[in-house]
């Protein structure tokens, strides 16, 4: 794997990644690949070996604390992607993250349609409900295999 290791204060244009659970970790990976500069905070010491592993740039942490975003320099990054497992966690995130830097877009995750609705008021650009989609793909290949 490739990794980009950096200065924090240096990253320019990057993305920060909050939470390095499956769609955490496959998010680095394609932005890796892409060669598109990211961070990832996490708290979790199991994920945090695994950073380490990869070479990945990250701060051990709570990304909703505004000192960790703060250290993965959000006020140059681009992007921000909110997607712990936690939905009042991604929903602080999102309203952090926009309180220190306005003009960042933001894609957040989320399984309650009243909390998604919450986390586009705070601010957040994009919001997909992995469960509904996943709903959604399931009973259109259900109603596919009945029509053959």
């Amino acid at each position: 794997m490739i990794a980009m290791k950096t200065k924090f204060s240096e990253l320019k244009d990057h993305v920060i990644i909050c939470g390095f659970g499956i769609v955490g970790e496959k998010i680095a990976d394609i932005l890796n690949e892409y060669k598109i500069p990211f961070i990832v905070i996490e708290v979790d010491e199991k994920k945090i070996e695994q950073l380490k592993k990869y070479d990945y740039n990250f701060i051990e942490g709570s990304a909703m604390k505004s000192k960790n975003l703060k250290d993965a320099n959000i006020k140059s990054a681009k992007a921000i992607a909110v997607v712990m497992d936690d939905e009042a966690k991604n929903l602080f995130t999102v309203i952090t993250a926009k309180d220190i830097n306005k003009d960042i877009f933001i894609a957040t995750r989320t399984n309650d349609i009243l909390i998604k609705d919450r986390i586009i008021e705070a601010g957040a650009n994009y919001v997909v409900m992995p469960q509904k989609i996943a709903s959604k793909e399931i009973i259109d290949e259900i109603i596919k295999s009945e029509s053959k």
